[in-house]
């Protein structure tokens, strides 16, 4: 049970750092969400956003990361 508690615990940890850069770093990252291959809809009464390239940028990014730390430890 204490492995589990430290998981979640490092969990939340490393996604408040994450949303504090975000919040940081929002005038810098204008262009996120807005790549070429992220379909957007817009009509009267609906809006349709599918970021496509942005999840597979992120999916990559996060894939390099996981690898790198795994051959450290």
């Amino acid at each position: 049970m204490q492995s589990a508690a430290k998981i979640l615990i490092a969990t939340g940890v490393i996604l408040i750092i994450a949303g504090i850069a975000i919040w940081l770093l929002s005038d810098k990252l204008h262009w996120f969400g807005n790549l070429p291959g992220d379909i957007k809809i817009k009509r009267e009464n609906i809006t349709i956003y599918a970021p496509i390239m942005t999840f597979l940028l992120i999916s990559l990014a996060l894939t390099i990361i996981v690898n790198i730390i795994k051959r450290f430890f």
